[in-house]
């Protein structure tokens, strides 16, 4: 599918927009000053797939304490600030990759200069996020209520500050919970400017509805173009919120490292446990780098037929399977013994 061209900024050793990759993040939930339980969680991200981490810097001690941080990551680190410029200031200082801020809500003028001057010197780009919840009140009183019109004018006009100050490694995000309108948001600002933009669905929810509804939200978009970076937003594990984006990407052939896994419904035709050979399987193969794609189908119906083009899987029968490669029945064994001898096939492969 083709990309709408943004302009290409730098995170850290990671780029964002142009012809770059498009990136996973995530968000961290522990306490900041927590040093030590924000390191392990990041790390555990790492393995995940996470390509990029943000934590929040509510406080000064927070935006020092992201020094010791990031000395022990290996992925950018980009500050969450709110309000204070002191703390923007500070978190530079501590050496992140980029600022998630508002130059409209840090104050006068000089306060934006100090921080936009701070980070162009670093090379540091500041992330514009602007979401349904905290939409200015002057653009409520023109727009009647929050609309994709008022959301991008709300990101744009932020980002005029900092263009004013000569600042333009800029990226946007326009999150909504309403899905509908997030889609029309991201769309409006893809036709007006040419920002590098962060999806999302702010507030999505759990991890059963925040998938589906991100899913649908950055799905749609990517599936048009329009998207650098990702974060699904679950009320949840972070390490939940790389794997529902990966997995995004993957279903729309953006990243191709890494199992795609596909497996049948089930049927009346089934005649083996294929929910839970499945499940296992899936687990058996969360941290395999391979990048195969592996069926698992519930009869010879939907066997090798329908998934020929899998590079390796299993096609059920009556308490026993068949496993095969591109199409091919290699062998055929008892449903006992199913997911360790398809395991011993793939790790030959």
């Amino acid at each position: 599918m083709d990309r709408k061209h943004t302009r290409k900024i730098k995170v850290g050793n990671i780029f964002i927009g142009g012809d770059s990759p498009i990136t996973v993040q995530s968000m961290t939930n522990t306490d900041t000053r927590n040093v030590a339980a924000t390191v392990h969680q990041i790390k555990e991200l790492e393995k995940s797939g996470c390509d990029i981490i943000r934590s929040a810097a509510p406080d000064m001690e927070a935006a020092r304490a992201l020094k010791d941080i990031i000395e022990q990551i290996s992925i950018p680190m980009v500050a969450d600030i709110h309000f204070d410029y002191r703390l923007a200031l500070e978190a530079v200082k501590s050496g992140v990759a980029a600022l998630r801020i508002n130059p409209g809500n840090i104050g006068s003028i000089d306060r934006v200069r100090e921080v936009a001057h701070a980070a162009l010197d670093k090379g540091i780009p500041i992330r514009i996020g602007v979401n349904s919840g905290s939409l200015e009140k002057k653009l409520l009183n023109k727009y009647g209520t929050v609309t994709a019109d008022a959301l991008v004018e709300s990101a744009l006009g932020h980002a005029d500050i900092l263009e004013g100050l000569g600042f333009k490694d800029i990226v946007i995000s326009i999150k909504s919970s309403d899905v509908p309108m997030m889609i029309e948001s991201y769309k409006l600002m893809s036709e007006k400017a040419d920002y590098p933009l962060h999806l999302g669905v702010t507030e999505a929810g759990t991890l059963w509805r925040g998938t589906i509804k991100s899913s649908i939200g950055i799905g749609a978009l990517l599936a048009q173009g329009i998207g650098d970076t990702i974060r699904v937003s679950l009320t949840g594990s972070p390490i939940e919120e790389v794997k529902v984006g990966k997995e995004i990407l993957k279903s729309l052939g953006l990243v191709q490292s890494g199992i795609q896994f596909v497996s049948c419904p089930t049927c009346g035709r089934t005649e083996i446990d294929l929910i839970k050979i499945a499940r296992e399987v899936e687990e058996r193969l969360k941290d395999c780098p391979k990048n195969i794609k592996v069926a698992i189908m519930g009869c010879i119906v939907n066997g090798p037929g329908e998934a020929r083009e899998a590079d390796i899987g299993i096609a059920g029968g009556k308490r026993e399977a068949l496993i095969f490669k591109k199409g091919e029945v290699i062998k055929k064994v008892k449903e006992e013994v199913v997911v360790d001898e398809l395991m011993k096939e793939i790790e030959n492969m």
